[in-house]
């Protein structure tokens, strides 16, 4: 059965590979990206692949654009996927930088999310919310800590919701990416020169070696979009959906790890 699904941060990456893979499989897109440049690129790469579906312009930190998506459609699926990462050591980091992750990744998710939760039991009908996450919201990787600290918040929003919509038929669930190489982590960690100065902060440089190292072993998106689609889809997914395999043993031992950890 063909459902109507809303996608956040569609533009790039698992977002707008999602968004296609949807919309060949049948069902009404609604690809929403942040900035009108970005719906034209959308629009031209959809008509030449021949795929059908709606895009529209939607800030999640803008409450103009959220009302208006909110009146202007129906759905049955969101997938909350828009995201922002800042990188750098959190203990010198520029809290502006901090608050405005916070509020694409936390506050303006949250906020989508409710309009649509609302329009939901108004309308008694069943619908799901599926959040794009991270790994990062299940351990903390250093030198994004202040990302995974916005993620860890999804998740503990993801799951308050799951309890609290349970009663009215609402699905929730969490996909949590590992390293893939869709440009967004090449961008957080870039993002650390933009303020960082090796004469001013404290921080070595070479701290972030690592992090750029890990560049180089990218996976490809494309698996986890299918990931995000298939979750969406099915009314009986899990709540939590890490991939690939074995960055979900990797965060589950690092979990285990972290109760004997010392201070």
């Amino acid at each position: 059965m063909s459902k109507t699904i809303l996608i956040t941060g569609a533009a790039s990456g698992f977002g707008k590979i999602a968004a296609f893979d949807l919309a060949k499989k049948g069902h009404k897109v609604i690809a929403t990206a942040q900035v009108y440049p970005q719906m034209s690129d959308l629009i031209r790469e959809a008509g030449e692949q021949g795929i059908d579906l709606t895009v529209d312009k939607l800030d999640v930190t803008n409450s103009q654009d959220i009302n208006y998506i909110l009146k202007k459609y129906d759905i049955d699926i969101l997938i909350s996927n828009a995201g922002i990462m800042e990188g750098g050591p959190i203990a010198e980091q520029p809290l502006e930088l901090i608050r405005s992750m916070f509020d694409v990744n936390v506050f303006g998710g949250l906020q989508l999310a409710q309009g649509f939760v609302k329009k939901f039991i108004e309308q008694k009908k069943p619908g799901k919310i599926v959040f794009t996450t991270s790994m990062g919201g299940l351990w903390t990787v250093p030198y994004v800590a202040a990302y995974c600290a916005s993620k860890h918040a999804m998740e503990a929003i993801a799951e308050g919701l799951k309890t609290e919509l349970a009663p009215f038929n609402i699905k929730i669930a969490t996909c949590n990416p590992g390293v893939f190489g869709t440009g967004f982590n090449d961008r957080g960690v870039d993002s650390i020169f933009r303020w960082y100065d090796p004469e001013v902060n404290f921080t070595p440089e070479s701290a972030f070696d690592g992090a750029a190292d890990s560049l180089a072993h990218q996976l490809d998106p494309q698996s986890m979009a299918e990931v995000i689609v298939n979750v969406a889809l099915d009314d009986n997914s899990n709540f939590r959906n890490v991939h690939p395999k074995e960055t979900e043993d990797f965060v589950k031992q690092l979990q285990a790890d972290a109760w004997t950890a010392k201070s």
